[in-house]
């Protein structure tokens, strides 16, 4: 009855924690890289969410997703522990931008659910969440937002001493999962190096209870017939990683220049549907080489010059009982350069070009059917933002237009979705507009407003798709005949800041024109073995569900809120209460739910802090998704507790050593997350502990 009173030893453990220390000290204003001007988290109108240093550490996850998914408005679109794509208020794929250090990673991870990002989060120094006028900088249709992952892959300074760096080593009990990570910089006179790896290796994660919805499973399709059913954990969501970089750097009074290259393998496994067959996991393999420099001061009216490029070969395999099925690959060079101009009258701001080049293919590995054709997809751009302050308001303006192309490819084997016509080219010019502004009432208060127009092209898996894809286990249709979509979204929020309490608060609506979503059809296909092709299917028989691009007006409304409470202050150490609550509604607007929203969160936190020892209790209560969707089901309520500390050890040999533990899922829920197309056959990890340890040296 009372499953939620169970974090009280748990609480009183926070602060059993070791009392000799010195002072607190109070954390300064972020400055945020992503944004245009690099300015601080209160000069923001809008939500922006940084994550660094310990708290970075202590937030860590398996993926960005994970890494993410206790922010607010921000939720992690697992796919199996394998996956996990960041969702921002109900927005995920395409209209969340994750980057690697100010471009895109360039993977397929925005094209499908269960294909994961290249990007490590353990491997960043810093994380960046951006919405509004700073998302056009780097892409039209990012309604969502800007997930940035900073390293310092391609250094931009020479740090103090020759050789330094870091390591690391975490073990995870939830999935029986070691991970060890490395990093080393250095430099001399103009010189400066980085060299990073990770090795991870996890077993089959562990849950409670069973792992298949098997009534919610089989009320979607009547044919599944779930024969295998495994309790307290879920076979084949074993991985293995393996990740290293190496760069380079010249860095003078001019500015900085390098290079780096990194290569990536990826193996992990989908969950299991119960019917008996055969498993599907998925192999990565991607090199990515980088271009980065920094010029200062390059012309008379301009303060600094940005260039950034990256060259990514990405392929994966899908193995559908242990052979090759399934297969994707994307050769991507993207480019950008960025011209901050010296402040003009009021006006501070910059100007920029971005260039995408892409060739994508997805494809039956044995030739029997190609599933998207080869396609040249390219795509201009050129924004520009620009900042003044009038009075007790900062104003922030911003535009982008873009010129995108999708060209398919003639080949064979490939049949158009529901028979419709191919076009040789499909071109489309977004135009992307936005406009904020931040009034400081007096020092304790502030009001912001945003106001964004954002267009998005279709992607070439929405328009093109036809076939089966293995790790979806579904049979995909697009709609050639897709237009782009238009949004404009009102943000409108509130900040107060005194001695006693601290409260934010957010408040959204977002009016989409021709969404694009996947859905299920309610029909099913079996595969013929001999071609390929999609042939009819008896209710008696194993078969596919038919996913479907569609295209229809919707609405997203929505809020988050935080309040933060200083309750102690003393000899005894620091110790804050907050309180947080966010929520997502998306509706169509001629009736009906978009699939796959988040549920409503709310609940408290507990941070205690005493010199070297920082420790903080979390309890989560997210409500019932009783709006799935059409031909999707809900899922049920849950509470979620987790216990986290910290100790660090300064000074040790001129090293720094920190010492970390994490009790996740501490009332071991059985969780269905809403936002995951895998909800009713992998729910969230069980109960587990993470320990780790990191010496910076």
């Amino acid at each position: 009855m009372f499953k939620k009173i169970h974090f009280l030893p748990a609480y009183f453990l926070v602060f059993a924690a070791p009392l000799y220390a010195e002072d607190s000290v109070q954390k300064l204003d972020d400055i945020i890289i992503t944004a245009p001007l690099q300015e601080t988290t209160s000069e923001f109108a809008v939500p922006v969410t940084v994550l660094e240093d310990d708290e970075l550490m202590m937030k860590m996850g398996h993926s960005i997703g994970e890494t993410l998914k206790q922010e607010q408005g921000i939720t992690s679109q697992s796919f199996g522990p394998g996956v996990g794509t960041p969702v921002i208020r109900g927005q995920s794929g395409p209209r969340v931008r994750v980057l690697s250090s100010g471009i895109g990673s360039n993977d397929v991870s925005q094209l499908s659910p269960d294909h994961a990002t290249s990007i490590e989060p353990i491997m960043a120094e810093r994380i960046e969440v951006l919405r509004g006028p700073a998302t056009l900088l780097y892409g039209s249709g990012a309604m969502g937002g800007v997930v940035n992952v900073i390293d310092n892959r391609i250094p931009s300074f020479i740090p103090d001493k020759p050789f330094g760096g870091v390591v690391e080593q975490r073990y995870d009990s939830a999935f029986d999962e070691t991970s060890t990570a490395l990093k080393a910089e250095g430099g001399k006179d103009h010189l400066a190096y980085h060299l990073d790896g990770l090795f991870r290796d996890r077993s089959n994660m562990s849950i409670d209870g069973q792992a298949i919805d098997a009534p919610a499973a089989q009320s979607l399709d009547s044919t599944l017939n779930v024969i295998q059913n495994s309790h307290g954990m879920i076979p084949n969501t074993y991985a293995q990683t393996i990740n290293g970089s190496a760069g380079v750097s010249l860095v003078g009074d001019p500015g900085f220049a390098g290079v780096s290259i990194n290569q990536l393998h990826n193996n992990y496994g989908i969950a299991p549907d119960g019917s008996g067959g055969s498993n599907t996991r998925i192999d990565i393999q991607q090199t990515k080489y980088d271009f980065k420099s920094e010029l200062n001061n390059p012309l008379s009216f301009a303060e600094l010059l940005k260039m950034r490029m990256g060259y990514t070969d990405y392929y994966h395999k899908e193995l559908d009982g242990g052979e090759p099925g399934t297969a994707f690959s994307n050769k991507t060079f993207e480019g950008r350069m960025e011209l901050i101009h010296k402040p003009i009258g009021l006006f501070r701001g910059l100007v920029g070009f971005q260039v995408l080049s892409s060739d994508f293919s997805a494809f039956d590995f044995t030739g029997a059917q190609t599933i998207v054709p080869k396609s040249l997809i390219s795509s201009y751009g050129v924004f520009g933002v620009e900042s003044f302050n009038y009075g007790p308001v900062t104003y922030q303006l911003g535009g982008r237009v873009e010129e995108s192309s999708i060209a398919p490819q003639s080949g064979t084997n490939y049949s158009s979705p529901n028979g419709l016509p191919i076009s040789s080219s499909y071109n489309y010019l977004p135009v992307s507009a936005s406009a904020s502004g931040l009034w400081k009432l007096d020092k304790k208060n502030s009001l912001n407003l945003a106001l964004t127009r954002s267009q998005r092209a279709p992607q070439v898996q929405e328009l093109l798709s036809h076939g089966f894809h293995d790790a979806t286990r579904s049979f995909e249709e697009g709609n050639p005949n897709l237009q782009m979509e238009t949004s404009y979204n009102l943000d409108l929020g509130y900040k107060f800041k005194a001695d006693w309490v601290r409260a934010e608060l957010d408040l959204f609506n977002n009016w989409v024109n021709n969404y694009i979503y996947q859905q299920r059809t309610g029909q099913f296909v079996l595969q013929n073995p001999d071609t390929g092709a999609a042939d009819a299917c008896s209710l008696n028989t194993g078969c596919t569900a038919v996913v479907q691009s569609y295209q229809a007006n919707a609405i997203f409304r929505g809020y988050e809120s935080k309040l933060i409470f200083p309750v102690m202050e003393n000899h005894y150490g620091l110790v804050d209460l907050t309180l947080f609550s966010d929520y997502t509604r998306g509706t169509f607007v001629n009736g009906g739910d978009v699939p796959r929203m988040p549920p409503l969160r709310f609940g408290f936190q507990w941070d205690y802090t005493k010199q070297q020892w920082t420790s903080n209790l979390r309890f989560t209560r997210a409500q019932a998704q009783n709006h799935p969707g059409a031909d999707d089901t809900s899922t049920a309520g849950y509470y979620l507790l987790s216990l986290g500390s910290q100790y660090q050890i300064k000074d040790f040999h001129d090293a720094k050593i920190m010492l970390f533990a994490k009790a996740n899922n501490l009332l071991n829920e059985n969780i269905r997350n809403s936002v995951s197309y895998l909800r009713n056959f992998s729910p969230e990890p069980g109960r587990g502990v993470e320990v780790g340890i990191r010496v910076n040296y």
